[in-house]
């Protein structure tokens, strides 16, 4: 399965315009068949990143699917909407992830996959990683060992973030060298202690991710994205 990531940097008076095309358009449209759903779509929380920059990811079922997809954005039924939908954004980053082969989430069960309906809001921390020149399988072997197991150790009784996909760029259609650490924000209130105080010692100390992880990376990044009500997933 492939998972179709986008980053759109909106226009600002049209960001409700954009959201509704989303809603309206994409998310219809992809329900109408059986190869590829619309999953999320998430605004960067106020504060944290660029304004009006919108996440979507959409999972397509294979690379056939992912063709065919294509030709209807390019020639098909999908061509005119996304030339009205290029009036209310700046521009599009986009890249097509694949989970590595320990990532909690392998695939979807498209035909399960909500197309309406509305929900609490829910935050998600996304950390883009680039590890070290020629140390990609070091530092998946080092978060599968140790950062993915931290996650499960609980601060203050409680656990912060739930790691729910872990993906890479596929061949040919991004970085080589990044991968992509997708988890729900399990307790938001615990976002505030992360924020405004320094990182524990103990947190730093020779066995713990934060210290053993810059042996094989030093750049990453962390974003914390919103989802809408009406994100079929949340």
């Amino acid at each position: 399965m492939l998972f179709l990531h986008e980053v759109h940097h909106v226009v600002g008076a049209r960001e409700e315009e954009f959201e509704a095309a989303y809603r309206d358009g994409w998310m219809e449209a992809l329900a109408k068949g059986d190869d590829a759903r619309l999953l999320y779509f998430l605004h960067h929380a106020h504060g944290t990143g660029r304004a009006y920059n919108v996440v979507t990811i959409t999972a397509v079922r294979d690379g056939a699917a992912w063709g065919q997809l294509a030709e209807r954005v390019h020639t098909g039924d999908l061509h005119d909407w996304v030339r009205d939908l290029d009036r209310l954004r700046h521009g599009v980053r986009a890249k097509t992830l694949v989970p590595v082969p320990w990532s909690p989430l392998q695939s979807v069960d498209l035909d399960s996959v909500p197309t309406s309906g509305h929900h609490e809001l829910t935050l998600f921390m996304e950390d883009t990683a680039w590890p070290h020149e020629g140390m990609f399988d070091e530092y998946l072997e080092a978060a599968r060992t140790n950062y993915a197991p931290s996650l499960s150790e609980a601060r203050h009784g409680h656990s912060m973030l739930e790691l729910q996909g872990v993906f890479r760029p596929a061949w040919g259609s991004g970085r080589w060298r990044e991968v992509v650490l997708w988890q729900k924000v399990a307790d938001p209130r615990l976002i505030t202690t992360l924020i405004t105080t320094e990182v524990p010692a103990e947190y730093r100390a020779p066995g713990t991710w934060m210290h053993d992880a810059l042996r094989v990376r030093d750049d990453w990044e962390s974003k914390l994205l919103r989802s809408t009500s009406w994100s079929p997933l949340y």
